[in-house]
């Protein structure tokens, strides 16, 4: 399809039936960005990665830091651009409650919520707006995307639709591969279940969320304990595996994207799949395109190819037409989907 005309294809339903909606129906798409002010200064970076825990023992009370705003260029939905941590259960990692996300960053757990212009940080650290800038997707040009999208017509009907969608990303790297593995040929919502177990039990128990189990504690652990909380054998031997590995998660941040993908595909347990989702949302990388993710392909069929199934190798092909914004546009077109019902 790489180099075909541009011109929409027809769409099956239920997506047709959503495309033919009103246009005027959908939100505004004037693109603004909020005030730069903030007790905490944004900041893109990536944050390190969890620090260690103790087993069985709740993180102490800290003294109290004032709550900050943290800025997101607008227009921006919270409750859209963090539908994944609802839609297939908690892990007790990232939590969505009253409103609102809880995370421990740091050792101090902080509430997310919507205010406006951006985000409330409860407490507020520098910790906190690093990791929750990069968790909420900021590294994201968005302006520069809509731009973009409104040269390719079917996209840019679905951008039209969910103007404030911003795709969230995974601060930790270990967290993101463990995201992974478990998530392999089960549903997302038993991959959750069995998440909250392994973050129940390896991670410093805080009032609502865990801290995400360190790696090093991970690598103490044993594969008849993560079988006990319903991990299969081999995904156990997987987790250890990674945990207890000489993988350096930070050094992948410096390399190329296709040398990212030869570094983990050649860990057990860690194929392609897992590869081009981590680029995606553990590095934020904008050539980023899941093709052999299940849920992209019905995407992409549903939008591009009037419905009909596609292999892996049709929509990895297909990416090129997106570039140089496959990351983006994968994610828009599964909320896209997902939102057609």
């Amino acid at each position: 399809m790489t180099g075909a005309s541009r011109s929409p294809l027809r769409v099956s339903s239920p997506v047709t039936a959503w495309r033919r909606t009103s246009r005027r129906k959908a939100f505004p798409t004037k693109r603004s960005r909020t005030s730069t002010t903030s007790s905490v200064p944004s900041t893109q970076s990536t944050p390190s990665s969890a620090r260690g825990t103790t087993r069985g023992r709740s993180s102490p009370r800290v003294a109290c830091a004032p709550a900050v705003h943290l800025p997101i260029p607008q227009p921006y939905d919270f409750t859209l651009s963090t539908v994944r941590f609802r839609e297939y259960g908690s892990d007790g990692a990232t939590v969505w409650h009253d409103g609102g996300l809880q995370r421990v960053i740091a050792g101090r757990e902080v509430r997310i919520e919507p205010v406006g212009g951006g985000v409330r940080l409860d407490p507020g650290s520098v910790e906190a707006a690093a990791e929750v800038s990069f968790l909420l997707g900021l590294p994201f040009d968005l302006d520069a995307f809509r731009a973009w999208a409104e040269h390719e017509a079917v996209l840019a009907d679905v951008v039209a639709r969910v103007p404030g969608f911003r795709p969230t990303l995974t601060p930790n790297r270990f967290e993101a591969l463990v995201i992974a593995i478990t998530a392999q040929q089960v549903s997302l919502q038993a991959a959750a279940a069995i998440r909250a177990r392994f973050v129940a039990r390896y991670g410093a128990r805080h009032e609502v969320a865990c801290e995400f189990p360190a790696r090093e504690r991970v690598a103490d652990a044993t594969v008849s304990e993560l079988r006990s909380l319903g991990f299969s054998e081999r995904k156990a031997e997987y987790v250890l595996g990674l945990a207890r590995s000489e993988l350096d998660l930070e050094r992948l941040g410096t390399l190329p994207d296709a040398d990212v993908v030869e570094t983990l595909v050649a860990v057990r347990g860690l194929g392609r799949w897992t590869a081009d989702w981590f680029l995606a949302r553990a590095l934020a990388r904008p050539a980023a395109w899941p093709a052999g993710d299940l849920g992209v392909r019905k995407a992409v069929g549903a939008f591009y190819a009037d419905g009909r199934s596609l292999s892996i190798e049709e929509v990895r092909t297909m990416g090129e037409r997106f570039t140089p914004f496959q990351n983006l546009t994968a994610q828009h077109l599964l909320v896209g989907l997902r939102m057609a019902g």
